[in-house]
């Protein structure tokens, strides 16, 4: 699973935001969102889990916020549930890929919960890309949509020993690929190498100190939650739910949209070409 402590990483990411700030106030102009909002905030899902769907979206919902949820789409819970993931996307929300399998590397002492079936360091990287273009043809049969996003299981790169993110760059309007705090300068923001932060039984308050870190850098936080008040990875529903009203009582400070669209806009402002997707 995921490596990162939450409460010494939300103190760690503070510590460098700061020193960060800094540095960028001396650099040049800040980065000017769409209604002069001062960062970005982006609420991502993985693994199409049971609590997103019976806690997450209605919470988003009900505060008007719009969400991404990476789903693994071998998950019996997109098979089962797959109408509710359907009215998600109507809704507004992003629906992301996450693979089909959700394969990550077995190797090290804490990956035995990885399948020999699912180890990432057994599949060809062109064998991984070519399932990745199967799991969007199956999302876009969901939400009718063809631009994507794609979050790295584990945010590992290697398959097979090759590094399989270069093979999809032109599937994918970004890719989330590290594990990182709040992005410390927009101009420099690789859209095929974005950070995340992966809170673990975090409390509203440090999540909201999260997303101020980033109004005061002037850029943008990625947080990509699991369960929500159940499964694994979890946070509890109060500590989203305060989330959620912190930043939907400030609109004029926090811009918080699906990460494709936020991504999208980014792109745009860095002059980068889109390559279209499959």
């Amino acid at each position: 699973m995921w490596k990162m402590k939450t409460a010494q990483a939300l103190f760690l990411a503070t510590a460098l935001l700061n020193l960060t700030a800094s540095a960028r106030g001396a650099q040049g102009q800040p980065f000017q969102w769409p209604k002069g909002e001062r960062a970005a905030v982006s609420l991502a899902y993985d693994d199409a889990l049971n609590s997103q769907l019976d806690n997450a979206i209605p919470a988003l919902n009900r505060a008007d916020l719009r969400g991404s949820f990476y789903l693994t789409l071998s998950s019996d819970v997109v098979s089962r549930r797959m109408n509710e993931w359907r009215a998600a996307a109507a809704a507004g929300h992003e629906l992301g890929n996450h693979t089909l399998f959700h394969q990550c590397s077995r190797a090290g002492s804490e990956r035995a919960w990885v399948s020999e079936d699912n180890d990432l360091d057994k599949i060809s990287a062109s064998q991984l890309a070519a399932q990745i273009r199967v799991g969007n043809t199956l999302l876009r049969a969901i939400d009718g949509k063809t631009e994507r996003s794609f979050t790295a299981p584990c945010t590992e790169h290697l398959a097979g020993g090759q590094n399989y993110l270069t093979l999809i760059k032109g599937d994918f309007v970004a890719i989330k690929a590290k594990v990182g705090g709040v992005v410390p300068d927009m101009a420099q923001l690789d859209p095929y190498a974005v950070s995340v932060f992966v809170p673990l039984d975090a409390s509203g308050a440090q999540l909201i100190a999260l997303v101020d870190q980033a109004a005061q850098a002037g850029t943008m936080i990625n947080i990509t939650f699991h369960g929500i008040g159940g499964d694994h990875l979890s946070v509890s529903t109060q500590a989203h739910a305060e989330l959620l009203n912190y930043l939907a009582a400030r609109r004029d400070v926090f811009w918080i949209d699906t990460f494709v669209n936020i991504m999208k806009y980014v792109k745009g402002m860095q002059g980068v070409k889109e390559t279209g997707s499959r």
